[in-house]
């Protein structure tokens, strides 16, 4: 499939007429996300790979790293994923050194979680492999339309944002 043109060749609605030729899927939105979220998936951990860190690891340690200390609650709607999910990757990043693990002193039911020096030096070694894996996600497309493509999934995602299992907090 060629990139969208608006002033020559097949118009966007014939490419995408061809695309459903190829294959009905192809015209899910559905299956387009989740297909461009594995692709991702494989491009972060081929740009990561030495470093040992899956994307949804990356995406708490990166809610940490903007928030500091979080309990594991605030932390799950930072990142949008379920609270036992987010239990298990915390404590794979405390074994590993790069998280600090404490009860908090109003609650004793209550964990936070914050970076360890540790594991702020690991994001800031990671953060040109993870640039790297983020700009080839995209590469495809042309770089006036990158923004857009980014502006469009951001809005999905905040007018969707309720409907998901877990909402993402939005500010």
């Amino acid at each position: 499939m060629t990139t969208p043109n608006k002033t020559s060749g097949p118009s966007v609605k014939e490419q995408l007429q061809d695309a459903r030729r190829k294959s009905p899927l192809l015209a899910r939105p559905g299956f387009l996300i989740r297909r461009l979220h594995q692709l991702h998936c494989s491009l972060f951990m081929e740009e990561t790979r030495d470093f040992g860190i899956t994307p949804v690891q990356y995406s708490l340690m990166t809610a940490l790293a903007e928030r500091g200390e979080l309990d594991q609650n605030g932390l799950a709607l930072e990142i949008g994923l379920e609270r036992t999910s987010v239990a298990e990757v915390v404590l794979r990043l405390h074994d590993r050194g790069l998280l600090e693990r404490r009860q908090s002193a109003m609650d004793g039911r209550v964990r936070l979680v914050k970076l360890t020096r540790k594991g702020k030096a690991l994001m800031k070694k990671m953060a040109p492999a993870v640039q790297r894996a983020h700009d080839r996600t995209v590469a495809h497309l042309p770089e006036a339309e990158r923004d857009i493509f980014l502006l469009h999934m951001v809005m999905l995602v905040e007018v969707n944002n309720e409907n998901g299992s877990v909402p993402f907090r939005l500010p």
